[in-house]
């Protein structure tokens, strides 16, 4: 790592005067108007989009004063002294294009909440990677809460971090989820300590390359005071740990899934122990919590309560506190799922797995498994999923757009697997998936939908297909 003092540019919380051009509407831009207006700026929102959600949300910020621009987010609005925009916004669009030609800085609602904070601000501990970082960050709050500190889970979850800086209530410390997208475009953000929990190729259509994605989601790293939390399982967070400028006296910290060396974070005999944050790491370990602690035990799942202890212990908190934490803990729907047991075969809902290193995960956790996939690939391939899949699957279901090129994958990889290719893209081929499904399963296996894909072809989002599924599982209970 390198090392040295970072200093961020002078936080100010002063607009006055100044041409803020907030770019896109949505549950960034709005907010971010409101309160550069309400802090002196001169606010135009630019928006793509003139449907009727964007035009009554530009009747609300009119009505306060500020200018909305409908139709056109390609144009630089003349004046323009600063952009604030929304995460999802790509870099090459030709506003900032404009901007970076006249000399105007693009800051993200990241980088404005950051130079919002007041003097006695609460430290961030931020978390990203290419999947886990929701689960994490919930760990996360839950050790903190459980070690009686005022937080909250925010960021790109859960509370919006103008809220959480802005408003009355008193933080002692906030866990921060960030993505790709708002790290890009929060240049001046310092977390106290940081993780990069894994990555695999995600966004790369936003972000032009494997590169460059990762290189966005390094800046995580950049002037952490405490500690650089990466995976000892993918070489690629502790390269971005190595690169990182921090501060003098950070540390860089791993996790595994197995015994931990020294400055790292791991699992004994059923125990996650800590030989990071302890007296004479050479020497000792500290027994955090039990496996069984972590709900549920998956070992994607443990690297997250591992990571999120890591973080934890960054910031001072007792062992019991991360016992207590993760036992408290809960996880949001459709993140590897137990929906019911029907005739002795479990059936376990991860529609989150949008992605093939999430479905990879996921696969990893059970066996004998019937598998449930499909929908929008986003150019991924499925070779190497499969490849490494291939002895836990007992059979698989495919649906969905490019379901195609799943099964050209198990025809290469697994042929002796029997597949069920659902020539349909309807709602109502999950119940005839789940059919298919039950009828390939035996006692004892796991029928999983892990899609490894995006939703966005059959249903509105992954959650009304985890919904769909678990509807299809208790029709066949009934």
């Amino acid at each position: 790592m390198g090392s040295g003092q970072v200093t961020t540019s002078s936080v100010s919380s002063d607009f006055q005067g100044t041409h803020v051009t907030v770019a896109g509407l949505g549950v960034s831009g709005v907010p971010a108007a409101k309160v550069l207006h309400a802090r002196g700026a001169i606010v135009t929102v630019v928006n793509d989009g003139d449907d009727a959600r964007a035009r009554e949300q530009a009747a609300e910020l009119e009505a306060l004063g500020i200018t909305v621009r409908l139709g056109d987010g390609a144009t630089l609005p003349e004046g323009t002294e600063l952009i604030v925009t929304a995460p999802g916004w790509k870099p090459d669009k030709p506003l900032f294009l404009a901007a970076e030609r006249a000399g105007v800085p693009v800051w993200g609602d990241v980088e404005l909440a950051w130079r919002l904070r007041g003097p006695d601000a609460a430290p961030w501990l931020a978390v990203t990677g290419t999947n886990g970082k929701t689960t994490t960050v919930q760990m996360l709050a839950s050790i903190l809460k459980a070690a009686g500190l005022r937080t909250a889970a925010v960021g790109n979850i859960g509370v919006s971090l103008l809220d959480a800086v802005l408003g009355d209530e008193p933080y002692d410390v906030l866990a921060v989820e960030l993505s790709s997208y708002q790290l890009h475009w929060a240049p001046s953000l310092r977390a106290h300590s940081a993780v990069v929990l894994n990555l695999a190729p995600d966004h790369l259509d936003w972000h032009g390359s494997m590169e460059a994605y990762a290189a966005d989601k390094g800046r995580i790293y950049e002037g952490n005071r405490v500690a650089c939390v990466y995976n000892v399982a993918d070489k690629l967070t502790e390269d971005l740990v190595r690169e990182a400028d921090v501060e003098e006296g950070c540390r860089a910290v791993g996790f595994t899934l197995g015994t931990p060396g020294p400055s790292q974070l791991g699992v004994v005999d059923g125990i996650l122990v800590d030989r990071a944050f302890v007296e004479n790491r050479h020497k000792n370990a500290q027994e955090l919590a039990e496996v069984s602690d972590v709900n549920p035990p998956a070992p994607h799942n443990i690297a997250n309560a591992l990571a999120a202890a890591a973080l934890a212990r960054a910031f001072g908190v007792p062992a019991t506190a991360v016992r207590d934490g993760l036992r408290a803990f809960r996880p949001d729907a459709h993140r590897i799922e137990h929906v019911a047991d029907v005739d002795g075969v479990a059936y376990i809902d991860d529609s989150k797995a949008t992605n093939t290193h999430a479905a990879e995960a996921s696969l990893a956790a059970y066996e004998p498994i019937v598998w449930i996939a499909g929908g929008l690939a986003k150019g991924a391939t499925f070779d190497e999923l499969v490849a490494k899949s291939a002895q836990r699957l007992r059979g698989a279901v495919l649906f969905g757009a490019d379901r195609g090129l799943i099964r050209d994958a198990l025809a290469r990889h697994a042929p002796e697997v029997p597949v069920v290719d659902l020539d349909r893209t309807d709602t109502g081929a999950m119940l005839q998936a789940v059919t298919e499904a039950k009828r390939l399963a035996q006692p004892g296996d796991t029928v999983l939908l892990a899609p490894a894909c995006a939703s966005m072809d059959m249903f509105t989002n992954y959650n009304q297909r985890g919904d769909a599924f678990a509807a299809a599982v208790r029709e066949l209970e009934a």
